[in-house]
């Protein structure tokens, strides 16, 4: 029986506005990672240009067959609704059933305070997106897609500047706030400063795409 290691991790977790980001891959157990993927570190020590060309490794050895790998969101609606803990929770649980990979032949890392299903061989690692390799390369799928979606999401709403800031709170989004208010991927629950009808309803939880 084959033996599949998965590493999970999440991006965008303390943005003002956009999803939350879940990465999952899953590895045979005798794959090495740092071989397979040269320069692989926790995607916040890494340029967007790194990022990108990782992420084409992890797609060319998924289309080969040698790993499998999934990104899964949870809207600002979701996050909102729910709160960020369920929603990144939420994500995972969709991520793992895309894999498909049965509890009996898998073991799970996940980065801080993340959980897999409770039926999976799994440990939380503390740092473990600068700690393991997988774990990394996993932060690394969950923050391109998030940033490729952000850019996406620029063209629909262009005061805001997604392209440049991915949602994050800086200095240019708060004075897009200040000038604009609130999109409809602003996270209400994030942005209470902006929001004046304390009435606004968070409408229905939407999940990922």
């Amino acid at each position: 029986m084959q033996r599949w290691m998965i590493g999970v991790d999440e991006a965008g977790r303390g943005p003002l506005a956009g999803p939350v980001a879940v990465g999952l891959i899953a590895a045979p157990a005798d794959l090495d990672i740092l071989e397979a993927f040269p320069g692989v570190a926790d995607s916040k020590r890494l340029t967007a240009g790194a990022r990108e060309n990782i992420y084409a490794l992890v797609e060319m050895r998924a289309r080969r067959g040698d790993i499998k790998f999934v990104a899964r969101f949870a809207s600002a609606r979701f996050i909102d609704r729910y709160g960020i803990t369920r929603a990144v929770e939420r994500a995972t649980v969709n991520g793992m059933r895309r894999l498909d990979i049965p509890s009996k032949s898998a073991h799970v890392m996940l980065d801080g305070l993340l959980k897999a299903p409770p039926h999976y061989s799994q440990e939380t690692i503390v740092r473990g997106d600068a700690a393991v390799p997988l774990i990394s390369l996993a932060s690394v799928v969950a923050k391109v897609r998030r940033d490729r979606l952000m850019r996406r999401l620029a063209a629909e709403y262009p005061q805001w500047g997604f392209e440049v800031h991915k949602g994050y709170p800086t200095a240019g989004h708060y004075a897009a706030l200040t000038e604009w208010g609130l999109s409809d991927i602003h996270r209400r629950s994030f942005c209470k400063k902006f929001v004046l009808d304390s009435s606004l309803d968070v409408g229905v939880p939407l999940i990922s795409r």
